[in-house]
C-alpha cells in the first residue's frame, strides 16, 4: 500500500458521505414541500408540484446511492 493512501480514500469517503448527507437534507426539503404544498410564484407564474416530486426522487436515489458506497468502502 502507498503512503498517504489511506487518508486519500478517507477523504474520498467523507466527500461522499458529505454530498449523500446534503442530497438527503435537499430530497426532504422536496418532500416537505410535497406535504405542505406551498403557493411558489416564480416571476409571475405559478410553479407546480410535479418538478418536486422529479426532484425528491432523483434526490433520494443520489442520496441512497452515495451512502451505499460509502459502506462498500469502509
Amino acid at each position: 500500500m502507498l503512503p498517504g493512501r489511506s487518508s486519500y480514500m478517507n477523504s474520498q469517503i467523507t466527500g461522499l458521505r458529505v454530498a449523500g448527507i446534503v442530497f438527503g437534507l435537499m430530497s426532504l426539503a422536496q418532500l416537505l414541500r410535497l406535504i405542505i404544498q406551498p403557493t411558489v410564484i416564480v416571476a409571475g407564474h405559478l410553479l407546480p408540484l410535479w418538478p418536486s416530486i422529479l426532484a425528491f426522487l432523483i434526490l433520494a436515489s443520489l442520496c441512497f446511492w452515495l451512502l451505499q458506497l460509502t459502506h462498500h468502502h469502509s
